[in-house]
Parts: structure tokens; sequence; C-alpha cells
């Protein structure tokens, strides 16, 4: 009788494994939520010189030696507050080839109090209504990847590290995001 109940139990785990392989090839990886306002990926970044809060110009959206994240963010944001740890150490690792900008509006005190408390004071970290507004950011916290020559080559709102590397995945599979590269032709099939 127990040897019934061991054979069994041993066809459920394989069953369920084998449910489990399936599901897991259906779930796809999610990316940033690229959002249909603002600047194509693609298309060249609106360019910007802006005042950090320490007072340094910042140049935004124009060609550089580096490529540029451009991060928005709220004082008041609790996902924001989150991705910092995440994007200090994005800054460090991926210092050769990327700069990370923060970008935000409102009162630059109460930013400057927050930049000192979430220890930020090594990120160029600019205030500008208009900035906002150009990127048509409508959701925080909202990333944009510009490359070298100035040009948007991924972007969306991003709640987690994984959505915040799959603009660097885009960036480097030439894609504008990475639903549009799982919804090329070969993997479309796949999942259907």
């Amino acid at each position: 009788m127990l040897w019934v109940a061991v054979l069994t139990l041993l066809v459920a785990v394989i069953a369920l494994s084998r449910q489990i392989g399936i599901l897991y090839e259906r779930i796809a990886p999610m990316g940033a939520l690229t959002m249909d306002s603002g600047p194509k990926v693609g298309e060249a970044s609106p360019v910007f010189q802006l005042p950090s809060l320490n007072g340094q110009p910042v140049d935004i959206g124009a060609a550089g030696a580096k490529s540029q994240l451009l991060f928005f963010l709220s004082p008041t944001c609790p996902v924001c507050k989150k991705l910092l740890p995440i994007l200090k150490s994005i800054r460090t690792v991926e210092s050769s080839w990327l700069n990370v900008v923060l970008a935000s509006d409102g009162n630059q005190p109460e930013h400057e109090a927050f930049q000192r408390r979430a220890e930020l004071t090594a990120f160029p970290y600019v205030l500008s209504a208009e900035l906002g507004m150009r990127f048509r950011i409508s959701k925080l916290p909202y990333a944009v990847l510009i490359d070298e020559s100035g040009k948007i080559r991924s972007k969306g709102l991003v709640n987690s590290r994984e959505q915040l590397e799959s603009l660097f995945t885009a960036r480097d599979l030439n894609v504008a995001s990475v639903q549009e590269y799982l919804d090329q032709p070969q993997f479309a099939k796949e999942r259907a």
C-alpha cells in the first residue's frame, strides 16, 4: 500500500514539474513599461543644460563620451527610494560607459534635504519642470537611457532592478524595449 502511495506521489511530482516548466516558458521577462508619449526611442533627446543642486552645470541629452541614464524621482515616492541603492550600484559598476543623473521638479530645499538624507550628493541632481514635460513624465520612477550620440536608446517606468536593467538589455539588443524584442516573430510563435 505504501509503495502505491509513493508511486502516486512520484507521478504527481513529475506532472507538476512539467507544468512548472511549461509555465516558466510562457511567462516572458517583464521589462520597463514604455509609455507612448514623449520623444520616441531612436529619436534625438531634447538637450538641456541645467544647474545641479550643488550648482554645477549638467548637460542632458547632448552628445558626449558616455551614455546617460536620466532617472526621474521624487522625495515622497516610496518605490523611488527603494531603487536608490540599485542606482548607487549601477553608478559604480557601469561607470565606464554610463553617467546617472537624477531629475525632479519642485521645492529646492526639500530636494536638497532629501539628497543629503539619502546620501545622493555624488549624483548630479537637477530640478526642472520643463525637463519632465519635454519627456512627458507622468508616473514615477521613470528612466530614460540616452546614448553617447544623444539619441534615446530605451525608456520606461521602472519599479524594480529587473525593469531598470531591462533598459540596458534593450540597448544591447538594439530594440526599444524587451517587449518589442519578445514580440518578434520567432518569439511570438513560441509563446502561442
